[in-house]
């Protein structure tokens, strides 16, 4: 199996086609969990996604007449956002059985109690939430129906049932080989549509490449990563966008305080222009820092080397740091190990992980000492030995020479 991402232009009728499935899939998913609710609250038991799909088309259609509009849709679509709000029970009954488990969150407490609010079943932690139109859309989906009836896919174009032929803005990606092309999706962010496909390929790792020595990569907030090759890759900053970014926020602020205080509810056309333009911004900030993290696993892989070594950071743990929390959310730890193990795995080289709990930065490479006074502001490593060196060097070296790791 592999997954791939592009670009695609819609026309105006696919694109209303498109709003106008999500709506309906949003309400089909907001109903699963407002029935789901109401069953658990009156001790009727759980309603499971084929249960509740033969009620919706039995049932539920035939005693609100009035909404026939929700059976004009993409029926695979709908079909799709049920399955998801199931998987999302699911989840969160296995979260429930977990020993130590907290039903409310000290914020909600405190939330509630400024809000006058009695806590509900739906402020539990864990529990579904509900799709709000414009924040967190569902997605349009598609799938083949059977082996003679395939997805078809041309070079710059891709047929998708219910839309029709739908173009690609980057001709070639998708291949275009029969019966490859499972299933996939159509997302819209910032006014723009994005399509991801699954397809069906027998992925062999290249094993007669020829290999250099394995490395080690230590990942961090004052340099992204540091290699053991003495390759280093600063941390990307983008000053002028997230300047720009707080400004057009504090403007839409602005338009909403001024909106509550006048006592409108509807949004206004300025307001909607707004929401887009933050949009956007942010759109344009997650694409470059994910193209930079594109062009670093490329560079990294491009060396050929025998093995990558990881330290498999608690980022989740790292984020409670509330004096570094930005920073470590602006580098993507998380994204650049889940490329760099995805891409690693198609050239046959093998990604190693080590314990959180190694002490990479606070080992002597040359002598094996532990130096555990170490403090986060020493930058160079200065060891009884005589070893002075830089601190992620130091950290990057030790982690190429672990013997102790879990193959990713």
């Amino acid at each position: 199996m592999r997954a791939y991402s592009t670009e695609v232009k819609l026309t105006p009728e696919q694109e209303a086609i498109y709003l106008r499935t999500i709506g309906v899939c949003r309400y089909v998913y907001n109903l699963f969990i407002e029935v789901n609710d109401q069953r658990l609250a009156s001790g009727l038991g759980y309603m499971s996604d084929m249960t509740f799909s033969k009620w919706f088309n039995n049932e539920y259609i035939q005693q609100n007449p009035d909404k026939i509009w929700l059976k004009e849709v993409s029926t695979k679509s709908v079909r799709n956002a049920i399955n998801n709000a199931h998987n999302a029970y699911l989840r969160f009954f296995m979260l429930k059985k977990q020993p130590g488990y907290v039903p409310y969150s000290k914020n909600r407490i405190v939330k509630a109690a400024r809000l006058g609010k009695e806590l509900t079943y739906y402020d539990l932690q864990g529990h579904p939430k509900r799709k709000v139109k414009g924040k967190n859309d569902c997605s349009y989906y598609f799938v083949r129906n059977s082996l003679n009836q395939p997805i078809k896919v041309e070079r710059h174009k891709i047929k998708v049932a219910g839309l029709g032929w739908v173009t690609l803005k980057e001709y070639g990606y998708i291949p275009t080989a029969p019966n490859v092309v499972i299933s996939g999706t159509i997302t819209r962010k910032a006014e723009r549509y994005f399509i991801s496909v699954i397809t069906r390929e027998d992925t062999i790792a290249n094993t007669e490449m020829p290999y250099s020595e394995g490395i080690g990569i230590d990942l961090g907030v004052k340099e992204f990563a540091v290699l053991s090759n003495g390759n280093v890759y600063h941390t990307l900053k983008q000053r002028r966008l997230e300047k720009r970014l707080r400004r057009e926020q504090k403007r839409l602020s602005k338009i909403v305080r001024m909106r509550l205080e006048r006592g409108e509810k509807t949004k206004s056309n300025g307001e909607k222009k707004q929401i887009l333009v933050v949009a956007k911004l942010n759109q344009r900030i997650a694409n470059v820092r994910d193209n930079r993290l594109n062009l670093i696993v490329h560079e990294i892989l491009r060396t050929k080397p025998k093995f990558i070594t990881l330290e498999n950071l608690n980022v989740r743990g790292m984020m409670k740091n509330r004096h570094l929390s930005r920073a470590i959310a602006d580098q993507g730890f998380y994204s650049f190990v889940l490329k760099l193990t995805t891409k690693a795995k198609q050239m046959g080289v093998e990604v190693r992980l080590v314990d959180c709990f190694y002490p990479s930065s606070k080992l002597c490479r040359k002598c094996g000492a532990i130096k555990k006074d170490l403090k986060l502001s020493d930058r160079v490593f200065t060891c009884e030995c005589g070893h002075v060196e830089d601190r992620d060097l130091n950290a990057a070296i030790n982690l190429q020479q672990a013997t102790a790791y879990k193959v990713a």
